[in-house]
């Protein structure tokens, strides 16, 4: 007989295994390692990982997670969704919560997927973009246009009209997770046709605009610290009510295919507009009035940023 037994002892720690594909210091990967850590330092799970796991032995090393008795396995399957399935389905008494554009399927009822859903925040950071630039010319630099970057920048965008409706943007995509030397070229290309801010969506960007002495709009993960002249506002994810979600369903044997891609929005404490740090004071005062306003309606509800997933495309 399949499926979750409750927990007789609800303290026992959830013996939790990670697969990543990339190391844990890349952007994405990095806020979940951090919300296992922290789960972890509160006893709520027991956590190991392997990171810089090749699509083609993703399926092994979660079997090998699988037969080690850990009862939840997460991790990014965006290039091996049909193995990881299959693991899923051959380990019905474990629990798995994927990063995956695909929706849960029932006949997994163990596998469930997350995505980070952070069009809240990146709204918010397109308002002060918009109030920030000069030219009225903002580049933007992806990784591959797919729905979970896709989403985050159409929000920028649509934050940045907020501002000024005739805003022009210009959109590039390198083809890759991590090339900050293409990004960077890349961003050079967009600061000599007159953009003077950029949307960093991968590491190399804030690089370009820091030399060139332009800002610089940060996404995932807060680089204000290492950008302080250059990095006005950043979208920051929050993987803790995902993963912790997940572990009390764990714990009262609830856990099923089920789409966890909610708790990254604002209103459950998924995503923030990261503290402006040295660039507090220096965004217009009207600009942070609608961010306070519009960050009150996100979480109220009585606003929706819209989730748009189509590729977003240069004005």
């Amino acid at each position: 007989m399949s499926g979750f037994p409750r927990r007789l002892l609800a303290a026992d720690p959830v013996k939790v295994a990670a697969v990543y594909t990339v190391p844990v210091e890349q952007q994405w990967v990095s806020r979940i390692h951090k919300a296992a850590n922290t789960a972890k330092e509160r006893g709520d799970i027991e956590y190991v990982f392997s990171e810089n796991t090749s699509n083609n032995d993703y399926e092994r090393v979660m079997r090998e997670y699988c037969e080690a008795g850990h009862k939840l396995i997460i991790g990014e399957v965006f290039g091996v969704e049909e193995a990881a399935r299959a693991v899923a389905r051959d380990y019905p008494e474990t629990a798995f919560l994927m990063g995956s554009s695909f929706k849960p399927d029932e006949a997994v009822p163990n596998f469930a997927v997350f995505d980070n859903y952070i069009q809240d925040a990146s709204y918010l950071t397109g308002i002060i973009a918009g109030a920030m630039t000069k030219s009225k010319n903002i580049g933007m630099v992806g990784g591959y246009p797919i729905p979970e970057v896709n989403r985050l920048m159409n929000a920028f965008m649509a934050g940045a009209r907020e501002m000024q409706p005739d805003i022009k943007f210009q959109v590039a995509f390198i083809g890759s997770w991590f090339d900050p030397p293409k990004a960077k070229e890349t961003a050079f290309a967009q600061i000599d046709a007159g953009a003077d801010i950029l949307y960093a969506e991968r590491f190399g960007v804030s690089d370009a605009a820091k030399e060139r002495g332009i800002l610089a709009i940060g996404n995932v993960i807060d680089t204000q610290a290492d950008y302080p002249e250059t990095v006005v506002a950043s979208a920051l994810w929050h993987f803790e009510p995902t993963l912790d979600k997940a572990v009390a369903e764990i714990n009262t044997g609830t856990f099923k295919a089920d789409d966890y891609g909610v708790y990254s929005f604002m209103k459950e404490g998924g995503c923030s507009l990261a503290p402006l740090g040295t660039f507090e004071g220096k965004v217009p005062e009207e600009a942070m009035a609608k961010v306070a306003e519009a960050e009150a309606a996100i979480k109220d509800g009585s606003f929706t940023v819209e989730i748009d997933d189509s590729e977003p495309q240069s004005s």
